[in-house]
């Protein structure tokens, strides 16, 4: 190797290569800056806080890419082959990552229609708790009994989603029992005067009790009330420990199963 051909070379390709690496550092500079600038103002979005870190993360993704897409090309490598070798990368991993991409698009799908929302009580499948994060990849809930369980975004897309928390109020329903000697109006004066006893109760729609079902060993009433989500559940031991307790002190128990047997 000459001195001619050392000089040539960093009078072409080292120019070149040169250049790609100054647009490289200015690049991932202004890459960082820009980042910031959307951290400070990502609170003026209004956005799910899940969504905003989803899209911050995807711009910086795209933004990194771009200019080392024109870092390379400055350096002299053709950007045709640039394009078919990113191609020809893509078709094999998205072959070998079908599930990791389904659950990205997933994330994707969820942030953007929000059938769940981060501090939600849902079901889904076998699953119960509040929703503590939606990630790119999977979303985290944390069950009554504080198991953190992550499922696939790709498998929430798929399935049905029972979500307790969005409309703000629920109905419980709550069944007692009776035999067929006890006076039908006395159940009702007991269980009627335990839900007009109760305070959390919403007055529309307002609380019923019916006699619901006939069945081979008891009667069978259901009281229906509608609570505010929050006070579902303490609404739901108090009314029925209070109502047990007052239909037992008033003799009316909860029938055992029993046969009658007729000996010929």
């Amino acid at each position: 190797m000459n001195w001619d051909t050392i000089k040539n070379f960093f009078t072409t390709a080292g120019v070149d290569l040169l250049r790609g690496l100054i647009i490289l550092a200015v690049g991932f500079f202004l890459v960082h800056w820009i980042v910031k600038i959307i951290e400070r103002n990502e609170h003026k979005m209004k956005m799910e806080p899940t969504l905003r870190g989803f899209i911050k993360n995807l711009i910086r993704v795209l933004l990194y890419l771009l200019v080392i897409l024109t870092a390379v090309n400055t350096m002299g490598v053709p950007m045709t082959s640039i394009v078919t070798l990113l191609g020809s990368a893509g078709v094999a991993v998205s072959l070998a990552m079908q599930g990791v991409l389904g659950n990205l698009v997933g994330g994707f799908i969820l942030l953007l229609f929000k059938p769940i929302r981060a501090g939600e009580y849902v079901k889904i499948g076998d699953n119960e708790g509040t929703v503590k994060n939606i990630g790119t990849f999977y979303t985290e809930i944390t069950t009554v009994d504080n198991r953190q369980i992550n499922l696939p975004n790709g498998t929430l897309t798929n399935t049905a989603i029972v979500n307790y928390t969005r409309e703000g109020t629920r109905r419980l329903d709550l069944v007692f029992t009776a035999g067929y000697e006890k006076s039908i109006d006395e159940v009702y004066d007991i269980l009627r005067k335990m839900v007009s006893g109760e305070k959390d109760l919403l007055a529309d729609p307002a609380p019923s009790v019916n006699l619901t079902k006939c069945a081979d060993n008891a009667l069978e009433f259901t009281v229906r009330v509608w609570v505010t989500t929050e006070n579902y559940w303490p609404v739901h031991f108090r009314l029925l420990e209070n109502c047990r307790r007052a239909l037992d002190e008033a003799g009316i128990t909860a029938p055992y199963p029993q046969m009658d047997v007729h000996m010929k």
